[in-house]
């Protein structure tokens, strides 16, 4: 368990971070910018869940409630260096989850014929944002790979995560008036 005491401790008022074992690194390596770009969309989800409280379908609160959870685990498989053998890690229990999540929402929804507009209702635009600031944090995740270990299941999780809010998006949307498409050259 995490015991926080003392919030402030001036260890990083010169611009560098410790990693779960105590290696310092700067705030602006791939490994922070990866876990800070996980918990910038961690935050976006509390936003989405004052949002999703109150709908006719609780499974989407918890849902993130869930999920939100997933991504403290997260951040902290990506702020501990491969070779810590006792590690927090993201595991494939967890993509599976999402992936079943994905499965029982998506049966609702109708097919797509074009792409989708972020937006729909308030819960639903939120969620889309939610799903880019994902997509940021998989791009960072990918440019850390490519230098330094991260396990399969933490690429697995973000891939899925990104494709768990898009459908959520539009299952909260059916909801209300559903999804906003995209009309290719509606303006020309």
């Amino acid at each position: 368990m995490v015991k926080l005491n003392k919030i402030y401790t001036r260890t990083g008022d010169k611009g560098d971070t410790s990693l779960v074992g105590g290696v310092r690194v700067a705030k602006h390596a791939l490994r922070p910018t990866a876990f800070g770009s996980v918990d910038e969309a961690n935050a976006m989800l509390g936003i989405c869940r004052l949002y999703t409280a109150e709908l006719a379908e609780q499974d989407f609160h918890q849902m993130l409630v869930r999920i939100q959870n997933d991504l403290f685990d997260l951040g902290a498989d990506l702020a501990t260096p491969s070779g810590d053998t006792k590690a927090l890690r993201i595991t494939e229990t967890q993509v599976a989850r999402l992936e079943s999540e994905i499965d029982a929402m998506n049966a609702r929804l109708k097919p797509l014929n074009s792409f989708v507009l972020p937006g729909g209702s308030v819960a639903g635009a939120y969620i889309h944002l939610a799903r880019t600031m994902t997509r940021r944090a998989e791009r960072d995740m990918t440019r850390l790979a490519h230098e330094e270990n991260v396990g399969e299941p933490a690429m697995h999780y973000i891939n899925r995560l990104s494709d768990h809010l898009f459908v959520m998006a539009r299952a909260i949307n059916l909801q209300h008036d559903g999804d906003i498409l995209w009309e290719p050259a509606a303006n020309s």
